[in-house]
């Protein structure tokens, strides 16, 4: 990482991250590393499935990237930035420690997060609201090993893409959108949880879970959903001025070189 960009990081008020998945094959922890090394926060929320336990159970897989992510976000809990860590169903181990701290961080199952501008918001992993993942567990588990065979798929397509000189695209997340079933899941889940902030009286709901990165009013409540780091590389973001914010991290960046460089750029999500 270049001296230049720890010098002069990206700063907000507070950066939410889900579905990172260390421990898995799928992980970009390239992407995720470069990212918390570019950006300064006062508060990083974990919003689930950062350790993915599931695929960990088919044998170890924990390159030294993955240990560079964990301290990294344990070095900024040391530096005084507030970081939560609300666990998902793929690290669903760490409910069992609801309320404990660890290395300066804190595990909770939900939080509610004010905005600057006096907004106030639901911080949730998601899974609780997935009729497949509460009631169908098997199901989920065979989806989950489907998912991680398209994503071999995917990294052999975007070693090819790079011998052509082209950008990073992402082959799963190409299918969600095309997918006439897994369109109609996104905007029942989507649907589902700002109806929960509604019953509550919140402003948002700020979710993962998904693997599909949106910001977007449905019905006067504010959905924001992190994204993920095994097909889109998305963070959401709180301004200083309480604006929120979708970062992709792969996009403008060349895949010719390595996200090391300070080359990184980030760019709004559609």
């Amino acid at each position: 990482m270049s001296e230049i960009r720890r010098m002069n990081p990206l700063k907000y008020r507070s950066i939410f991250i889900s579905d990172v998945h260390l421990g898995s094959r799928g992980c970009q922890a390239e992407f995720v590393l470069d990212f918390l090394r570019s950006t300064q926060c006062r508060q990083l929320y974990l919003v689930g499935d950062i350790v993915d336990l599931w695929a960990m159970k088919n044998g170890l897989y924990w390159p030294e990237q993955h240990n560079q992510v964990v301290r990294e976000i344990l070095d900024k809990a040391r530096q005084g930035v507030e970081v939560i860590y609300i666990p998902g169903n793929h690290d669903e181990l760490f409910r069992d420690h609801l309320g404990a701290e660890f290395g300066h961080v804190t595990v909770r199952d939900e939080v509610e997060h004010t905005t600057v501008d006096g907004r106030r918001f639901l911080v949730l992993h998601g899974d609780r609201f997935d009729g497949v993942v509460q009631h169908g567990k098997w199901l989920a588990h065979l989806g989950s090993h489907a998912y991680d065979a398209l994503l071999a798929l995917n990294g052999t397509v975007n070693r090819v893409r790079r011998l052509f000189g082209m950008g990073y695209w992402s082959l799963a997340g190409y299918l969600k959108q095309r997918v006439k079933n897994a369109v109609s899941y996104i905007s029942d889940f989507e649907g589902v949880l700002a109806a929960e902030a509604r019953r509550r009286s919140l402003d948002g709901m700020i979710c993962g879970h998904i693997h599909h990165a949106e910001i977007r009013d449905i019905e006067g409540v504010s959905y924001c959903n992190c994204g993920d780091w095994v097909e889109s590389c998305t963070a959401l973001v709180e301004h200083h001025d309480g604006r929120m914010e979708l970062l992709r991290w792969t996009d403008a960046v060349p895949e010719s070189i390595t996200v090391s460089e300070p080359l990184v750029a980030f760019a709004k999500a559609s």
